[in-house]
């Protein structure tokens, strides 16, 4: 470990799903020695799926490095597809940080960004196959850990994927004592959060409607992606 503080830098965005960014972020808080900085362009609050804003900490131009770069999904994910700035900021942090993750489908932003191209990946079960337009192998399950690649499945995944991260940094014993802090003992009352469990009718309903809303987004990023590497 680095003799200073572990800096988790998370990219945030309108339309942010709260839950992949406030999941993580409560074991983040629990991480010894570490600073969380939460950067977009400017430090307006940032509205969220659930209709209430989290604030900015720093801007895209005044975060430091990042050791952990960190991406959560909702729908502006794939509005970062048009936002250079952004996507650059991701690349030039990726250079540097020693694990690069994302939680839902933030795994796309990464992915536009050309950063799981080649890597094995989850996301929200709704999207995920649409992230082989990306050059990546869409991996089912609930965390997908490729080489310094984290990535959680859909929203309360995240959870679980703060949680191996825990583990990475700072061994199985410190995330077994922050998963007793937090009381992070799932019971659902119903046994229906995966689409393995759920009607398949109602589960292709929900891919070809995700895919009818994204697709022309995912491919059309996924072209610029490709024309921007250089021709082997």
């Amino acid at each position: 470990m680095p003799s200073g503080p572990l800096r988790i830098v998370v990219l945030l965005f309108p339309r942010v799903t709260q839950l992949d960014f406030t999941g993580p972020a409560q074991v983040f808080s629990k991480f010894p020695n570490t600073e969380v900085h939460l950067a977009w362009h400017d430090l307006d609050p940032v509205i969220t799926d659930a209709g209430w804003c989290i604030v900015p900490t720093t801007t895209l131009e005044d975060c430091p490095q990042a050791d952990v770069l960190f991406v959560p999904g909702g729908a502006g994910a794939f509005e970062m597809f048009d936002d250079p700035m952004a996507l650059e900021f991701l690349r030039v942090q990726a250079r540097s940080a020693r694990w690069i993750t994302s939680v839902c489908t933030g795994s796309f932003t990464l992915a536009a960004a050309g950063l799981l191209t080649g890597y094995r990946a989850t996301s929200h079960w709704a999207s995920l196959q649409m992230l082989e337009h990306f050059g990546v192998e869409p991996t089912s399950d609930r965390v997908v850990r490729d080489r310094n690649r984290i990535t959680g499945a859909g929203v309360t995944s995240g959870i679980d994927f703060a949680f191996t991260l825990a583990a990475e940094l700072f061994g199985d014993g410190e995330a077994r004592k922050i998963q007793l802090a937090i009381e992070y003992d799932p019971d659902p009352p119903f046994d229906h959060g995966s689409p393995s469990k759920a009607d398949p009718e109602t589960v292709r309903s929900i891919i070809a409607a995700t895919e009818n809303l994204r697709m022309a987004t995912v491919l059309a990023s996924a072209d610029a992606l490709a024309a921007s590497q250089p021709s082997s």
